[in-house]
């Protein structure tokens, strides 16, 4: 088999080796969002901008779902991988591929007729309201590439492979960067443009992923007749993958909650919290590609027998990502004006992502630690537990942090940046408690 097993050679090596492609693919990947934004914040108008903020933060909520739910094939390939069972790993990718184009279609359905609801829950300005709309609406029409994207991504995770998704990716950041040019400049389309852009640009992901598919010798056999649902496969990724994808839903949801909060104070406030998010994605890349890897990481070491491998990759990953966490924040406190303009042009949207960014530094240490944990538990399935904390963080501290912020900051996003933070140490907390009760109930089974 032509995988990269993550059962052999040393730990941190390993990882790294897997972390660093998975890092720069989501890089790549947040720049899909990034460039629509920097490219409308710097020729379009500011309400063009506060509709591209708006709709791409709906939107990258509905990724972190897609991807979560994604996360059932990941861990499912990646155990047959670890057992060395190739027609496992065929027939869990397709149910995964049955199972995510049904999903795809009853996206695409949502999202083109409830666009206007959508715009409206996320108290988009009213002089913004119809660049929402129509961002949302045409990424909604490319929802089947956005699913796809997910599923090959997960497999390719779940096998060991994360180069190969960095390749089509980078190829597709490309095209994405020279069509926002060309639809936001050229023909001044606005958000609508960048909409576009994205969508063709994932489109393009897509289909040279599945040329290379069909070039390479994979470690898995897949034959047309496991294209189907078959119940114990599609429960098996439903049952890993449905607690995550629900976590990222509400925790994305908690986060619109802020984008909703700050919209109704007004337009430059909506822009400056869209263009700090868009900051913040970049800077969480570390830590999320931690998470990723050391869910595939886990599953693969779980499945062949070698869990004390899997928690020191724990160990390791927690200290290496803590230092990436410490230069991250470090650079959104000094520098964050000057990455907001990269964004944006206009100096009151720049002061006010700034000052949404000072607080969210202090997250990126935490995350660090907490990413690193969820993955784990995600690769020893134990999903529900990682659903559980991040429910508990984002309602019952961010949310109502949010709320009160709101009321008695007097409009300081600073204040409001400063429920992300809190509500992590809380998810740590939880985290520590729940790895030291598995690991003591391990021990007297």
């Amino acid at each position: 088999m032509n995988e990269k097993r993550l059962t052999d050679g040393g730990i941190l090596a390993t990882l790294l080796q897997f972390a660093v492609p998975v890092f720069a693919a989501l890089f790549l990947q947040a720049m899909y969002g990034a460039v629509d934004l920097l490219v409308v914040g710097k020729f379009a108008h500011v309400t063009e901008q506060s509709g591209v903020a708006t709709g791409s933060m709906f939107m990258a909520v509905l990724g972190s779902v897609i991807t979560g739910f994604a996360l059932g094939v990941t861990v499912l390939v990646a155990e047959a991988i670890g057992c060395r069972d190739e027609k496992r790993a065929g027939k869990g990718i397709g149910v995964g591929i049955t199972l995510f184009g049904i999903i795809a279609v009853i996206l695409t359905v949502l999202l083109m007729v409830f666009a206007k609801n959508i715009a409206v829950m996320m108290h988009a300005p009213e002089n913004a309201m119809a660049q929402t709309m129509g961002y949302i609406r045409i990424c909604g029409a490319g929802s089947i590439f956005i699913v796809t994207y997910n599923v090959i991504g997960a497999v390719f995770r779940g096998i060991g492979d994360s180069k190969t998704p960095l390749l089509t990716v980078a190829i597709a950041c490309i095209v994405n960067i020279v069509a926002d040019l060309l639809l936001v400049i050229v023909f001044q389309m606005g958000a609508k443009g960048a909409a576009l852009a994205t969508v063709f640009a994932q489109a393009v992901s897509v289909v040279i992923s599945l040329i290379l598919i069909r070039r390479r010798k994979l470690p898995f056999r897949l034959e047309r007749t496991d294209i189907r649902l078959t119940p114990t496969y599609a429960k098996k990724i439903m049952m890993i993958g449905t607690p995550v994808a629900l976590q990222e839903l509400l925790v994305g949801f908690s986060f619109i909650f802020i984008q909703s909060t700050v919209n109704a104070m007004g337009v430059v406030e909506s822009a400056g919290i869209g263009v700090g998010e868009k900051v913040c994605a970049f800077l969480m890349l570390v830590a999320s590609a931690y998470m990723q890897s050391m869910a595939a990481f886990v599953a693969q070491n779980n499945a062949a027998g070698k869990q004390e491998r899997s928690k020191k990759a724990l160990k390791y990953g927690i200290e290496t990502a803590l230092a990436a966490g410490a230069a991250m924040g470090a650079l959104a406190f000094f520098g964050g004006s000057m990455l907001a303009a990269v964004f944006s042009n206009d100096a009151q949207v720049i002061a006010a992502a700034h000052s949404y960014l000072k607080a969210y530094a202090i997250d990126c240490l935490l995350t660090a630690a907490l990413f690193c944990f969820m993955g784990y538990f995600n690769g020893c399935e134990r999903t529900m537990f990682v659903m559980i904390q991040g429910i508990v963080g984002a309602f019952c501290v961010r949310v109502p942090l949010v709320y009160l912020f709101g009321k008695i900051g007097n409009g300081s996003l600073f204040l409001i940046g400063l429920a992300t933070p809190a509500s992590s140490v809380i998810q740590i907390f939880l985290c520590v408690i729940a790895f030291l009760f598995f690991e003591k109930r391990a021990k007297q089974s």
